[in-house]
């Protein structure tokens, strides 16, 4: 039998004690490291800025191994800007390059504010029209139908109940106003995300200018389409232009015969959900960079206070831009931009009385 000396002994050396007359017998392997407590590796320094990686021991290493320094800016980076290929349409040869600021097109991805944006254009498209009539609604005498008792019938009240036929809907909707509130800063950055979204991806093309060349335009664009691999299969497309002029109306007709494969649609017309909506974009420079003036409320200080403002100048500078490209102004579109008023008084202007 063991002695209890020996395995006294024996337990002292598993816990890394030196035993005097047994130390010649046992190797040092034998012992357990010491163990680290918590204190100990909260107290150790870690630099932060600067970090230094040693090459492992462990393996095999070349002649000139040296510790590799990486150095961790702890200052954002400046603003840049980017590149932006124009292509022309529909042949997309390149054309030229625009460059746009990095805080318009690059944005890192906020899928928050997107879905913001997007449920803030929902309720603010629903309509809210939907409405019942409650009992007191109802048109008709409001009198009790039979007395409370001697009739042997059950008891009812008066005919606009809602469990009658004809009477009051109980709980049924009413009109009201859906829409909610969200600050424009959010929406115009929601705006630019969404954008470079799609630029990131490679989904943005950017083109000089959308217009039709052949007469045929619905076989013409599905030859496009199936050609550029723009179809219902790839996802669809959303054509953007600056507005709707006789050079594109062609354009926009056949888009509406092949609206399985997109849409088109005006920069004032587009919202969120449409950029995110569809496969790619595929858009005139002109409508992008009047997109780009749009939503920069976060970025230009003042300009909410500001917006009514330039509401007038902003659409006679659109009314100079469809002058100097040709397209012709009937008096609705020039209502749309100005206002009624505003017509009138260009027709005013126009005709002058002669002079005696």
């Amino acid at each position: 039998m063991v002695s209890k000396n020996c395995l006294s002994h024996l337990r002292r050396l598993v816990r890394g004690v030196q035993v005097e007359g047994l130390a010649t017998h046992v190797t040092s392997d034998l012992t357990l490291p010491i163990r680290s407590s918590r204190t100990m590796a909260t107290l150790a320094n870690m630099p932060i800025e600067q970090m230094t990686l040693s090459p492992n021991p462990h393996l095999p290493q070349p002649p000139s191994a040296t510790p590799i320094s990486i150095s961790v800016p702890t200052t954002p980076l400046p603003s840049t800007h980017i590149t932006t290929t124009i292509y022309s349409f529909p042949t997309l040869e390149p054309l030229r390059y625009a460059y746009y600021p990095h805080n318009h097109l690059y944005l890192p991805l906020r899928r928050d504010l997107l879905h913001r944006a997007v449920i803030y254009e929902g309720d603010k498209t629903r309509s809210g029209t939907a409405h019942t009539k409650w009992r007191d609604d109802v048109h008709g005498s409001h009198k009790k139908l039979y007395p409370q008792k001697g009739t042997g019938r059950a008891r009812v009240g008066d005919k606009q109940s809602p469990v009658r036929r004809g009477g009051g809907v109980a709980f049924g909707p009413k009109a009201r106003d859906f829409s909610t509130k969200l600050p424009r800063k959010i929406y115009d950055l929601a705006w630019r995300t969404a954008l470079s979204y799609r630029y990131r991806r490679g989904e943005l093309v950017v083109v000089d200018r959308l217009q039709n060349q052949r007469s045929n335009a619905t076989w013409w664009l599905k030859q496009i389409f199936e050609g550029n691999g723009w179809g219902n299969a790839s996802g669809r497309s959303l054509l953007v232009s600056r507005w709707r002029g006789k050079s594109n109306n062609a354009l926009y007709l056949g888009m509406e015969r092949v609206g399985e494969d997109g849409r088109m649609l005006e920069v004032s017309d587009v919202d969120v959900k449409d950029l995110l909506g569809m496969g790619r974009i595929v858009i005139e420079q002109k409508a992008l960079n009047a997109m780009l003036k749009e939503h920069v409320s976060d970025l230009v200080p003042g300009i909410g206070a500001a917006a009514g403002q330039l509401s007038t100048s902003a659409s006679s500078a659109v009314m100079e831009e469809m002058l100097e490209d040709g397209e012709l102004l009937d008096a609705a579109v020039m209502e749309e931009l100005v206002g009624e008023e505003a017509v009138d008084g260009l027709i005013r202007d126009d005709v002058k009385p002669t002079s005696a």
